[in-house]
């Protein structure tokens, strides 16, 4: 189970690329991380790390970015998203299912494409549109390790603040995350000869939160934006291009 020496390193500097990354995208890290630690580890254990790097990751960027939360999206969309991850997180105990990555691969692509070619269209400010988007985004982060891209699409529809997105997806996101880390270490996801990785997954999440943050600085918002959905978008074609290939 763990890592020569190399493969240590190798696979921190991809965890730290991924945090930055996820920083700057504003919708966590979970989109980069989960792909690239499944080089690394088996599926149990990828999210164990996940739900403790993203407990630690959301700290951090509640702490800098916490001037900026939007308290009514982190109600309508953020309490929904607790009780999908809670559903999520258990169904992953007791089934597996086979196509997530595909459909999950094709809605990203699908839609970011359409929110890319129609930059003016917006989700509806509705507390029915948040809840469904952030149910979703909840048991999907329960279930494969990875729900953030969804919410990520959800909130750039509403065109928020580069700051507000980024405070307002970490506050949701440590509920998710809290919940479902509970759920995976009760069920043994994270093997006791990991133990050790935890103090350095809370090193590797302050830094690229800190590195992202100082990028996210420099970004004009219709470029943040942009960038957003350019990633998200390319995210959904590695995870149908990997599963082609698989």
């Amino acid at each position: 189970m763990p890592l020569d020496t190399g493969a240590t390193w190798l696979f921190l500097l991809l965890a730290l690329a991924a945090e930055v990354i996820g920083t700057v995208g504003g919708f966590g890290s979970s989109v980069f991380f989960v792909p690239m630690a499944l080089l690394f580890f088996g599926g149990p254990v990828v999210l164990g790390l996940t739900s403790v790097l993203h407990v630690f990751s959301n700290l951090a960027k509640l702490g800098l970015f916490r001037a900026g939360i939007h308290r009514w999206l982190v109600l309508w969309m953020g309490i929904p998203a607790w009780v999908g991850v809670a559903v999520g997180a258990w169904a992953v105990t007791q089934v597996s299912f086979r196509y997530s990555a595909w459909l999950l691969g094709g809605a990203l692509v699908v839609l970011s494409t359409v929110l890319l070619l129609r930059p003016a269209l917006h989700m509806p400010k509705r507390p029915v549109a948040a809840g469904t988007s952030g149910a979703l985004a909840g048991f999907w982060a329960g279930f494969t390790g990875t729900g953030g891209a969804i919410r990520g699409l959800s909130m750039a529809a509403f065109d928020l603040p580069k700051a507000v997105f980024v405070a307002t997806s970490a506050a949701i996101d440590l509920g998710v995350d809290g919940i479902r880390m509970g759920i995976y270490l009760s069920h043994g996801f994270l093997p006791p000869a990991l133990y050790p990785w935890v103090p350095v997954l809370l090193v590797v999440s302050v830094a690229g939160t800190w590195l992202g943050r100082r990028v996210l600085r420099a970004l004009p918002q219709a470029t943040f934006r942009r960038l957003v959905l350019l990633l998200l978008l390319l995210e959904g074609l590695w995870l149908l291009l990997r599963e082609v290939l698989a």
